[in-house]
């Protein structure tokens, strides 16, 4: 349908991972539209799966960044961003334990949330009574027990001795003390967002499905996976859950287990983290009236069907009956599976055959002139 002028187009990206973030990425798709019709009514809202990019996403839509220096996903200082709106904060685990806080240094045996558990303790000291957890891109595999031991809690060994941060060390725990977890936390509604929906342990859990991706070996698995069953019994044990279905928990392997940590001692409830993102930014008020969405994202497979960003972007504006169209770096998905998935149209930058360099270098023009060509069939019905 030709474009009405009285009519707003909502750009809801995520970032194309390495080349774009999803603020640049909408500034070139609001360019690339502007081609085609030069007066457009653009509302950006980049957006995130609750990972990376997660609290740019929110301050973008105007909520105010806070910073705090943290302790680094192996105990160095490392400065770290999160988002306040009244009295909700949103605290991405990514910003104190991720991969990119790691300096290239990859040890899921040595790696902590301690980091994360001190930005949900500077959310609290800044009075907030939400605190929303992105989990994603973490370095750690640890549980979450460096999180609840910034927040207070004690995990010691046999003889009563705090254990070393990391997952490897809790092989040998023998006890959680929550005695001392900050008494706030009890009057805090927390939220874990997560695309990542795993048990803590198993096949398709913390340490056998993404330790390899955090520097674990074959023989670091296997222990990952014996400490992290040791201290899924201790806490729950501490807790008084089942162990079974604690760990089994839809979202407890997520970011190396943190989210474990979360929903069994934190009483966190779990959200797909781009249903809260697109919550927290107003993403549902923007796409009222609108003519189009168009979403962006780095790759659009078959891990997208479950939970990635511009599929929940696509269901949520479906919802409100409005077309979306996407721009890919590439795109491994059928165009039926991309119909099902509520995308009507989707441009990808590169083939198979496309050098991946090549691609990330020229993100920003290409993504620019798909944008175009995108708007001149769905805006103008060239």
């Amino acid at each position: 349908m030709p474009y009405n002028g009285g009519m707003h187009v909502v750009v809801a990206p995520d970032k194309l991972k390495g080349s774009l973030t999803a603020e640049q990425a909408a500034a070139a798709i609001e360019a690339g539209l502007r081609r085609v019709v030069p007066d457009l009514d653009v509302r950006r809202c980049p957006v995130a799966d609750g990972g990376d990019g997660t609290v740019a996403a929110a301050v973008s839509r105007g909520w105010q960044p806070r910073t705090a220096t943290v302790s680094g996903p192996f105990g160095d200082p490392v400065p770290a961003t999160w988002a306040q709106q009244g009295g909700t904060a949103l605290v991405e685990l990514a910003e104190a334990s991720g991969l990119r806080q790691a300096g290239g240094r990859r040890d899921a045996q040595r790696a902590t949330s301690r980091g994360t558990g001190e930005l949900v303790r500077a959310a609290l000291d800044a009075g907030c009574e939400e605190v929303v957890i992105g989990l994603g891109g973490s370095a750690c595999t640890d549980g979450g027990s460096g999180m609840l031991r910034a927040l207070g809690a004690r995990v010691v060994d046999a003889d009563g001795k705090p254990l070393p941060d990391g997952g490897g060390p809790l092989a040998g725990v023998a006890e959680v003390d929550l005695s001392g977890l900050d008494p706030r936390l009890a009057s805090t509604r927390v939220v874990v967002a997560t695309d990542v929906d795993v048990p803590l342990l198993g096949p398709s859990g913390a340490a056998q499905s993404f330790g390899p991706q955090k520097g674990a070996t074959p023989d670091d698995v296997v222990q990952l996976e014996a400490a992290l069953g040791r201290w899924a019994e201790v806490t729950a044990l501490a807790c008084g859950l089942d162990p079974v279905e604690a760990t089994g928990r839809p979202g407890a392997g997520a970011a190396g287990g943190v989210g474990f940590a979360a929903l069994a001692v934190l009483g966190a409830q779990r959200r797909s983290g781009v249903e809260e993102v697109l919550e927290l930014v107003g993403f549902h008020e923007l796409v009222r009236g609108a003519a189009l969405v168009v979403t962006a994202e780095g790759s659009l497979d078959e891990q997208s069907l479950h939970g990635k960003a511009p599929v929940g972007v696509a269901s949520a504006a479906a919802r409100a009956g409005v077309p979306v169209v996407a721009v890919v770096g590439r795109c491994a998905l059928s165009a039926e599976q991309s119909r099902a998935a509520g995308l009507n149209e989707v441009r990808a930058l590169g083939d198979a055959g496309t050098d991946t360099a090549t691609l990330m270098a020229q993100a920003g023009p290409l993504v620019e002139q798909a944008a175009e060509e995108l708007g001149r069939r769905w805006l103008r019905g060239d």
